[in-house]
């Protein structure tokens, strides 16, 4: 199994939820910021819907807090909210549009997001929010870079962006690249554990307990790629 691809200056990170990075890429971001890249997070939904007994009015901006608060352990400094409806995304020319904005104004060469195969592990059913948010990445590279889609965009000033060389999807199902995460599995569970409030919902175990349970399974040896912890993605190529 081959790298992901390193030869790159500027990644941007898109993804549905707060957590959704720190469940499988983080360590790989980690790994990157370590190398002087500059990563930024784009959110299309401030999860304000996903803590049960929580309003979403007081549930958005904790879990927006504890997402800057997850990006900082890490290494990246910018944490933006598109102020979608969490739990009810759906692939439209809006959500495009947003993202495709985001594209133009970070100017990234790397774009990361997460898997939204109906199915990305056996018998487990991906969110309707992960699968339309991912396809809509993906369609808003090339919304990014050509000037007729979305012409509004540069009346704004965001001009096309053509430079995205890569789309690396988080976990690849199955993965076809990957990368050596082995020096930053401990950065990726401290990431992990700051969405406190959000993990403490979800189980009654310790934080860190299921933090470091997720981050070693996310981290896993990959059959044929020589690392003692990795992180798997499914790579797509543009042309830039």
């Amino acid at each position: 199994m081959e790298a992901v691809p390193e030869n790159w200056q500027r990644g941007l990170v898109v993804v549905a939820h707060p957590d959704d990075i720190e469940y499988g890429a983080a360590a790989a971001i980690a790994r990157w910021t370590r190398q002087g890249k500059e990563i930024s997070y784009v959110l299309a939904t401030s999860g304000e819907a996903g803590i049960a007994g929580l309003s979403p009015e007081k549930s958005g901006p904790v879990r927006e807090s504890e997402q800057r608060e997850s990006a900082r352990i890490v290494g990246v400094d910018t944490a933006e909210f598109l102020g979608h409806p969490d739990g009810r995304l759906v692939p439209s020319l809006d959500l495009r549009r947003d993202i495709a904005s985001a594209i133009r104004r970070h100017r990234p060469e790397m774009v990361v997001t997460l898997a939204f195969g109906l199915s990305p592990r056996p018998g487990w059913v991906n969110s309707a929010d992960h699968r339309a948010l991912g396809i809509s990445v993906l369609d808003a590279v090339s919304d990014a870079a050509n000037e007729w889609i979305f012409p509004e965009l540069t009346e704004r000033g965001l001009e096309p962006w053509h430079g995205v060389r890569w789309a690396a999807v988080c976990p690849g199902s199955p993965p076809t690249h990957a990368v050596d995460v082995t020096d930053t599995v401990e950065l990726a569970v401290e990431s992990l554990a700051a969405h406190r409030l959000y993990l403490q919902a979800l189980d009654d175990r310790p934080v860190e307990a299921q933090a470091r349970e997720q981050v070693e399974r996310a981290s896993a040896p990959l059959p044929g790629f020589a690392a003692e912890r990795a992180s798997g993605f499914e790579l797509y190529t543009f042309a830039g």
